[in-house]
């Protein structure tokens, strides 16, 4: 790594200044952070988070984050989420440079599947060869989305871009929506 500062993006709405502090904290320690208060974009979520890591989703970058400052990541967006209640829509969505961008939504409205999705999400590394495998993707992916699928309790590929397209996976098998 270069001695200059990797930036990452944190875009947010509906986070208390604490809230704010305490992740740009985190993040501060590894990057440059670059982050903005910007209004309320979706409707089904009172409070919202984009999170733009300039790295790689692979065991390097949490060799290189160290997966003690995940848990602390991990910690205070589970903190989030318990201290908004259940009737609150929290979203988290946490986007992975790299070829493809790997982009993960954390939007569970129960807290324990909440919970749950943000524990799991560095158990993807694991499955990364298996769904990335270029025989079952549309050729020339260049963005694959992740959502937490609670009725089985793991991650799971949801939607694909490549090129101009974007596909989700129906039916054992992947389905152009645009």
């Amino acid at each position: 790594m270069s001695k200059e500062l990797l930036k990452a993006h944190l875009r947010y709405y509906g986070f208390s200044p604490w809230e704010i502090e305490v992740c740009y904290g985190i993040l501060n320690s590894r990057f440059e952070v670059i982050q903005e208060e910007i209004e309320q974009n979706d409707e089904d979520f009172e409070t919202m988070l984009n999170l733009d890591i300039p790295l790689q989703f692979n065991e390097q970058f949490f060799k290189w984050f160290e997966f003690k400052r995940w848990d602390k990541l991990k910690f205070l967006f589970k903190e989030m989420r318990r201290r908004r209640g259940s009737k609150h829509h929290f979203k988290i969505q946490i986007n992975f440079l790299g070829s493809p961008q790997i982009s993960f939504v954390v939007d569970a409205s129960e807290t324990q599947w909440f919970n749950n999705s943000v524990e799991k999400i560095d158990f993807v590394l694991e499955l990364l060869p298996y769904h990335l495998d270029p025989q079952k993707l549309p050729s020339g992916v260049s963005k694959v989305v992740y959502r937490f699928d609670a009725e089985h309790v793991r991650w799971r590929l949801k939607t694909v871009y490549s090129g101009q397209k974007k596909f989700e996976f129906k039916e054992n098998g992947w389905k152009i929506i645009t």
